[in-house]
């Protein structure tokens, strides 16, 4: 199953940074409902983007959404510590966002991970800085797979993200990374694979159209999960039919409800 996390409720959206700072309750609430209306298996919930207020943030939000929201949430943030608070509020098993091979990273996070029962983002970054070859993503993938091995993770709570980055800064930037998503699909049998699927787009024009079509071809590759904007109905429809052609939706029950729902638009 195809697992959709829902990014709307992040600090760096406008909108959202102005609910969170005037407390607007019902607006994040109305949001989060609707997310997983649209189908979120998980909601992330990213605080950061006001500088010193991250943790009182993040405090806010969680007592805001936990009432109305039925899925885990994605605790989206760099900081362990937030983290930790953040952990010890949920009501179900989360997903963490994220760990990397990054040192400083990868030290300050393993004490907090370790015995934690929750789902994890990997992310292929290592302290030499963003892969330059579909190669060295996999090579991260396998050692940051081991490496969260030896800290109690299983492969199936492993979401490996293989960093998608914009072909507006170079155009072999997409087939290196469906390259990488279909090499790590068969090297770790088992992870999961997500990633941040707007990236491919930024500093183009059109993103949304970008983003619907990288979506269908990583879907190819091997991807399983993506952090995306379920209200967005064009690309959620796009993922149900990708879903359907690749033999993911058994008798194409999941297409057809959508099409009775009028949510195929075209």
């Amino acid at each position: 199953m195809f697992c959709m996390v829902g990014e709307r409720i992040n600090t760096t959206r406008k909108r959202v940074q102005q609910a969170v700072a005037d407390r607007d309750a019902a607006y994040i609430q109305q949001d989060v409902q609707a997310q997983q209306q649209c189908g979120a298996q998980y909601i992330d919930i990213n605080a950061g983007a006001r500088i010193g207020h991250e943790t009182k943030d993040m405090q806010w939000l969680l007592e805001v959404v936990q009432p109305v929201v039925t899925v885990p949430l994605c605790l989206d943030s760099p900081d362990p510590k937030v983290l930790a608070m953040a952990y010890e509020r949920v009501q179900k098993p989360p997903m963490i966002n994220s760990i990397s091979l990054e040192k400083a990273r990868f030290d300050a996070m393993a004490p907090f991970l370790e015995g934690k029962k929750c789902k994890i983002v990997a992310l292929c970054l290592d302290d030499s800085g963003l892969p330059k070859t579909a190669l060295q993503i996999v090579q991260r993938a396998e050692t940051i797979v081991m490496r969260l091995a030896g800290l109690g993770f299983s492969r199936d709570a492993v979401y490996v993200d293989p960093l998608v980055q914009p072909v507006s800064t170079d155009t072999k930037n997409g087939a290196m990374v469906l390259e990488a998503v279909s090499e790590i699909r068969k090297a770790l049998a088992g992870v999961h694979i997500i990633c941040g699927l707007s990236n491919i787009s930024y500093g183009l024009p059109k993103r949304k159209i970008i983003n619907r079509t990288f979506l269908s071809l990583m879907m190819a590759a091997g991807l399983d999960a993506a952090i995306l904007d379920p209200l967005d109905a064009d690309l959620t429809a796009v993922l149900k039919t990708t879903q359907m052609l690749l033999g993911q939706d058994l008798y194409c029950a999941k297409y057809l409800k959508a099409f009775r729902a009028g949510e195929l638009p075209g």
